[in-house]
């Protein structure tokens, strides 16, 4: 009968996997697309009722969207790129210290790209007025009056002379990381003052598949802005919901904005003592949606024959910890840092990157350092930790003697509670304290989840042999022999969206032994259907955490090791069954270890 049991709840898993794939592939992925296409659909209606709005050109190529205007290239030690002298945009920048792929051929990341291009992004800076003719948009042409090529310490500035007596004047200047800053200057040669307001923005038309797709990390828009009479705080808006909302508007004074990805920032730094009113707006237009985040300074009266300045400063590159903490510091621009997701339980999250920095700068190695930071976190939990492994243990030897008071009583179950608490009571066993360690290890795992998928210092961080990156999952796959087999199972139908079949490597069953490991030197459950449940779990999850980034597996793992290791030293000394001494006692001959 005990037999058949088993027999029955594996065949209830396997059934409720095959079930899950099933519903995966002929039910969601269905309705989602059906979904889309709705969603397409409202778009276009919406667009169809908008009066005005942005108009983006037809798509062309991303060379031809540059060659659409004379440029200023742009060349630092950190980026690439070109100024565009047609609206004086940035809108062209690749990051020279990150690569799309590991490959050695990989292309350097891109930024901004050109209007026109699919999946535009681009940031832009200038004047508004009310019913002031001439004033330059983007299609006004500027002139490059001095520099050839921005680089630090080389600015470049344009200027445009309107027929109504003004002129603009834009001074380019760039740091040898992601800081641009622009000067511009209004000069009124006219014979009555006039009132200008400075604007910037930064556009995105239209997103990439991936874009939005990540749980565990914001991207969208994101600042740090007061609004009226509250005080500056994080205003964050996920491009799902910041469609939903279309508009979102701030009444602040200073702080920043801008539009992230998972690594990827532009961000815009108004004067911190400067009342703007900032706003986070998506525009329908044609088959796109245009994403903008933008201020409008506060107007200011330009008498006849004087000239005022705005200076705005506009972050565009990679979200590094330090190069953000080091803006905040030197330029007074408030929690940049916070551009990175660290998430709900930042206080968990922070410090463990801090850990994880310091040691890699001892060592040089991020997958060493994830190493030394669990074992200085087990060691901090050693003495909860052994209370917690030593009660386990001594549940484990109190296994025979429950089992003899579940025989004597098994017709009387308030007695045999009540003889087995009377048996804790002896034994100085608490049941509860073997929940301990799991529980403290749940926030530390969501801790190390967030650093390994948000921190940029994270990505293409290699550990050993062909682990080379340890924010993404374990590149081999058992179903290929750990690529022994030309098979690339990424791009079989079916098999290929399921990450547990994909990146079931030699991390993810080294960690489902460990966890079986584990999960055999704890006490077993009182009920036989439980046990069973238990006995599955190292495989389930093995497959589970098959997708999960290879530091947060190479984490978990060596905390395995670390919680069998102590766990191991405790049940020898007390004399406990357990699988590594009936192991040993096997490979000595002896048969089965007695306790």
């Amino acid at each position: 009968m005990q037999q058949n049991d088993s027999r029955n709840t594996i065949a209830f898993f396997a059934i409720a996997v095959l079930i899950l794939i099933g519903y995966q592939f002929f039910v969601f992925e269905p309705q989602k697309a059906q979904k889309a296409a709705e969603s397409r659909a409202k778009a276009a209606a919406a667009q169809a009722q908008a009066p005005t709005g942005p108009m983006v050109p037809k798509v062309v190529t991303r060379e031809v969207a540059k060659a659409a205007s004379p440029r200023v290239a742009v060349d630092t030690p950190a980026l690439s790129g070109s100024l565009r002298l047609q609206g004086a945009r940035i809108d062209d920048l690749y990051l020279k210290g990150y690569r799309e792929t590991l490959a050695k051929n990989s292309p350097p990341v891109e930024l901004f790209r050109p209007e026109g291009a699919e999946h535009a992004w681009f940031a832009e800076f200038g004047w508004t007025g009310q019913n002031i003719p001439g004033l330059p948009g983007a299609q006004t042409v500027w002139t490059k009056t001095a520099g050839d090529v921005l680089a630090p310490g080389k600015p470049v500035t344009l200027t445009y002379a309107a027929p109504n007596g003004l002129t603009f004047t834009r001074k380019v200047s760039v740091d040898d990381k992601f800081m641009f800053t622009i000067d511009d200057a209004v000069t009124n040669a006219g014979g009555v003052p006039i009132t200008l307001a400075p604007y910037a923005s930064v556009q995105r038309q239209g997103l990439a598949p991936h874009h939005g797709k990540g749980q565990n990390v914001h991207e969208g828009a994101v600042g740090i802005l007061s609004d009226g009479d509250k005080g500056r705080e994080l205003r964050l808006s996920k491009y799902k919901d910041w469609k939903k909302k279309a508009s979102q508007t701030f009444a602040s004074t200073g702080g920043w904005l801008g539009v992230t990805d998972k690594y990827w920032l532009a961000a815009l730094v108004p004067n911190q003592s400067e009342k703007i009113n900032a706003s986070y707006r998506v525009t329908p237009s044609q088959d796109v949606d245009i994403y903008d985040v933008n201020y409008v300074g506060a107007p200011r009266t330009i008498a006849a024959g004087a000239t005022v300045t705005e200076t705005t400063r506009l972050f565009a590159g990679a979200k590094v910890v330090q190069d953000l903490q080091g803006y905040e510091k030197a330029l007074g621009i408030p929690d940049f840092d916070k551009a990175v997701d660290w998430g709900m339980l930042w206080f968990f999250t922070r410090p463990f990157f801090m850990a994880l920095e310091y040691i890699f700068g001892l060592v040089g190695n991020f997958g060493v350092a994830i190493l030394a930071v669990t074992l200085l976190v087990r060691l901090l939990l050693f003495p909860l930790a052994h209370k917690s492994y030593e009660s386990m243990s001594r549940m484990k030897k109190l296994q025979k003697p429950m089992e003899e008071l579940k025989a004597r009583y098994k017709d009387d179950p308030a007695k045999m509670q009540q003889e087995t608490l009377a048996l804790y009571q002896r034994e100085k066993v608490n049941p509860v304290a073997g929940c301990l360690p799991i529980l403290l290890q749940i926030p530390i795992f969501l801790a190390f989840y967030k650093v390994l998928s948000v921190t940029i210092e994270m990505r293409h961080a290699p550990f050993i042999a062909y682990i080379q990156d340890l924010s993404a999952p374990d590149p081999h796959t058992i179903l290929n022999l750990f690529g022994l087999i030309p098979w690339n199972v990424a791009a079989t139908p079916f098999i290929g969206g399921v990450d547990a079949l994909v990146h079931l490597g030699p991390l993810p069953l080294l960690y489902g032994f460990t966890m079986w490991l584990t999960t055999a030197m704890n006490p077993p459950a009182p009920d036989p259907m439980q046990q069973r449940i238990f006995q599955l779990m190292p495989i389930l999850f093995t497959f589970i955490m098959a997708g999960f980034p290879a530091g947060l597996l190479l984490y978990w793992t060596f905390s395995n090791v670390f919680s069998i290791f102590q766990q191991y030293i405790i049940m020898h000394r007390l004399k406990v069954d357990n699988p590594i001494d009936d192991f040993l006692a096997k490979i000595r001959g002896e048969g089965k270890a007695i306790g």
